[in-house]
């Protein structure tokens, strides 16, 4: 071991000191080697650094400049004419995302018919008409229809929901308060989605669609959670007012107003449109003649008729009636009375407008029901062949 002195010490480091004070260091790190000065030319910089921004700026510009030549699409000028003569609603209710879509696809495909766009009228279905070059065809008219009925006085709750008043937040709370796991649970979402205020509820916690405002643009089916809202024709207008699947035991106990699959409607139905699946009733609207005798006859009231206050009633042409008593004998409601061999009558405050005495007539002495004018055509084609 050496013990050295404490002030040996630190005279060699004293020393070293010195010595490395007279030998050059060599210049590492940032800016190594670059002689630094006291002043910076203000001027200068500012100069330069504009001058690399105008050229960076340049090569860029005159580089879009060129994308947008070589890949821009050219803009048919009629696109944003029907653009501008649509309603700008958005909804849907076409068939396409947007309206700048059916503006495009109006234009641009001849197949794609001018009056899709129902919020803004027929004025508009004319002039996208005129502007595209096509025929605008009347279409038949969609609405919402709520296919169910169970509001709050009808229908049980298996317990109280008080989270958020919003069908599709209920939902989620075990599939929604109602005891039927098919019916409308009655907090408003397909109201509140409607662009076009069509849809309100009602006191008993149902929802009312206006048909005078409804486009049929499918926004309120979209939100329902429980697929109780569906978009039909205006002209079918006799519906099954039930979703449910349950046994006709179980509906019933859910629901006062809901299909029990009974089968009546299939019984009294002239048209075979009727069927039971899935333990409910449903409608063929190809085959639907909208004469409304199933829904008289439903015992529980599931299946609506909406057409029902505004349908034409059968009337009887006296001097054409020779009293054959058929009309009594096909009629579902006993509106047709009369002798036999004399003219008879039928009571319009029973009729229901099926038409089923019009299209039983010999003699095509009844008038006024919906099926009248095809019965007459029929009739005449039929003593011309012979």
């Amino acid at each position: 071991m050496y013990n050295l002195d404490i002030n040996i010490i630190h005279e060699m480091l004293s020393r070293l000191i010195s010595l490395a004070g007279h030998i050059p260091l060599p210049l590492v790190g940032v800016g190594g080697g670059i002689e630094a000065k006291e002043t910076v030319d203000i001027a200068s910089t500012i100069k330069f650094t504009l001058i690399f921004i105008a050229g960076v700026g340049a090569i860029f510009g005159f580089g879009l400049a060129f994308a947008a030549k070589k890949f821009s699409v050219q803009m048919d000028p009629r696109v944003e004419k029907v653009r501008d003569v649509l309603a700008g609603a958005q909804c849907g209710a076409c068939g396409y995302a947007g309206c700048q879509q059916y503006a495009e696809a109006v234009v641009a495909n001849a197949e794609v018919k001018p009056v899709l766009c129902v919020p803004a009228g027929k004025h508009a279905a004319e002039i996208i008409s005129a502007i595209t070059g096509k025929q605008a065809v009347a279409m038949e008219p969609v609405y919402s229809r709520i296919m169910c009925q169970g509001d709050c006085k009808k229908s049980i709750k298996k317990f109280k929901y008080e989270g958020v008043k919003d069908c599709r937040a209920a939902v989620l709370a075990g599939g929604g308060d109602k005891s039927c796991a098919y019916g409308c649970l009655g907090y408003g979402t397909c109201a509140s989605v409607c662009p076009f205020d069509a849809l309100h509820m009602n006191e008993f916690d149902m929802p009312v669609v206006d048909i005078k405002k409804c486009t049929g643009c499918r926004k309120c089916a979209e939100a329902c959670p429980k697929k109780v809202i569906e978009i039909l024709p205006g002209s079918k207008a006799v519906l099954v007012s039930c979703h449910s699947k349950d046994k006709g035991a179980a509906t019933r106990k859910n629901c006062q107003i809901g299909c029990i699959a009974c089968g009546m409607c299939v019984k009294v139905c002239p048209f075979e449109a009727t069927s039971i699946t899935d333990n409910v009733s449903k409608i063929n609207l190809d085959k639907c003649r909208v004469c409304g005798l199933c829904a008289t006859k439903c015992p529980t009231h599931a299946i609506v008729d909406l057409l029902l206050p505004n349908r034409g009633r059968a009337v009887i042409t006296e001097s054409k009636c020779i009293g054959c008593n058929m009309c009594m004998k096909v009629c579902p409601v006993n509106a047709a009375t009369g002798e036999l061999k004399k003219p008879h009558t039928i009571d319009a405050s029973r009729c229901i407008g099926c038409g089923i005495c019009v299209a039983k007539c010999p003699k095509q002495a009844i008038d006024g029901t919906f099926n009248a004018q095809e019965v007459f055509e029929k009739a005449a084609l039929k003593k011309q062949s012979a």
